[in-house]
């Protein structure tokens, strides 16, 4: 009787504790990552300064605050690393340096706590895990891992994040030892920041637009960086779906809901009154961008029109203040050129003139 109550009791403690497992890992898998803009200007300068036109990676660690399942991360700093290409298992990570600079952002700021780690990725790496379990001993609660991608032509979100869960290996062989290790699940994450990081934001991105492009033209471009995304994302499904068909890769229950409730928001086109409503509601688009390229046309049209006159009047004013004008508002001809013999007969004339007076002038003093 002992023997049964002692069984029942482990038995009980068995299922408590595996009950509490399977609440821990259901809130874990629960978290949200808020990113903020700070934090990925600081990735990108750390990365240009240590890993630019290079094959490493960078890794940093997070710093922000937790509400439920809410992590913002707010700030981040950089923390001296080094891995063999050739042999991951041999990789460095600074613990003293880590340690005083959380101290020192402890003192301006005591809210931001280490709440994980970031890595420029763009991909998981061997070395995580075991990055992991060297923040969990300096991280408030069950830390995240972020890989921020730094890469120029990724137009994708550039945050993707997880968090390590305990994990039972060996399955139902019973030859075999069970084995409990830690892997990555990934966990939702977003961008967001507040209303004093968007001011800070736009005035960067002042100098980062171009404004003689129009609003049309940005619209239009941000349209296809989405489409080219949701493309990327199409051909990632597509993938993951053939390998498990293949047997490739096991069935992720989460994975094949979300598709289906994916396919179930699809719009059926093949009702008349969508494509009819579809239909009026892109011709109201095009009227409006062929009414506004009309009229961009016709402004463009009289300001070269206000342009062509203005240049002709200010040639005619430099004209006339060169010249002068005459009586009736034309400019006077040139003077007509003279002869050598033109020359040669007035001087005859004159001299002759100057005679004449001579002679008179001795007639009177007679």
């Amino acid at each position: 009787m002992a023997d049964r109550e002692g069984a029942m009791v482990t038995f009980a403690t068995e299922k408590s504790a595996e009950t509490v497992t399977n609440e821990s890992l259901k809130q874990i898998l629960e978290m949200h990552v808020v990113v903020h803009p700070l934090v990925l200007l600081s990735t990108v300068d750390h990365y240009n300064r240590v890993a630019k036109d290079t094959k490493k990676r960078v890794v940093g660690v997070l710093l922000g605050t937790r509400s439920k399942n809410i992590v913002d991360v707010t700030n981040s700093f950089a923390v001296p690393f080094e891995e063999d290409l050739k042999t991951p298992s041999i990789w460095y990570l600074d613990h003293n340096y880590l340690e005083t600079m959380a101290r020192m952002y402890r003192k301006v700021n005591a809210r931001e706590q280490i709440v994980g780690f970031y890595s420029s990725g763009p991909k998981i790496k061997e070395n995580d895990i075991k990055i992991d379990e060297l923040v969990r001993s300096y991280a408030v609660g069950h830390p995240v891992f972020v890989v921020i991608d730094v890469r120029p032509e990724n137009d994708a979100v550039p945050t993707t994040a997880y968090a390590s869960v305990e994990e039972v290996e060996g399955g139902d062989d019973k030859s075999k030892a069970k084995e409990i290790k830690r892997i990555f699940k990934h966990v939702s994450s977003a961008i967001g920041a507040y209303e004093a990081e968007e001011v800070g934001v736009e005035h960067l991105l002042r100098d980062v637009n171009d404004p003689t492009v129009s609003t049309l033209a940005n619209q239009i471009k941000h349209k296809m960086t989405a489409l080219t995304a949701l493309r990327a994302k199409l051909a990632e499904t597509k993938t993951y779906l053939q390998n498990v068909l293949d047997k490739k890769l096991p069935v992720n229950n989460n994975v094949v809901y979300n598709l289906q409730e994916i396919f179930n928001l699809i719009p059926n086109l093949n009702v008349d009154d969508l494509v009819k409503a579809m239909l009026i509601k892109t011709n109201d688009m095009h009227l409006a961008v062929y009414c506004a390229a009309l009229v961009r046309c016709i402004i463009a049209l009289h300001s070269l029109l206000t342009n062509k006159i203005q240049n002709k009047r200010l040639d005619q004013e430099e004209t006339g203040a060169g010249g002068g004008t005459g009586a009736n508002g034309k400019a006077p001809s040139p003077p007509e050129k003279t002869t050598k013999d033109d020359d040669d007969d007035g001087k005859k004339k004159d001299n002759n003139g100057k005679k004449d007076s001579t002679t008179t002038t001795n007639g009177g003093e007679k």
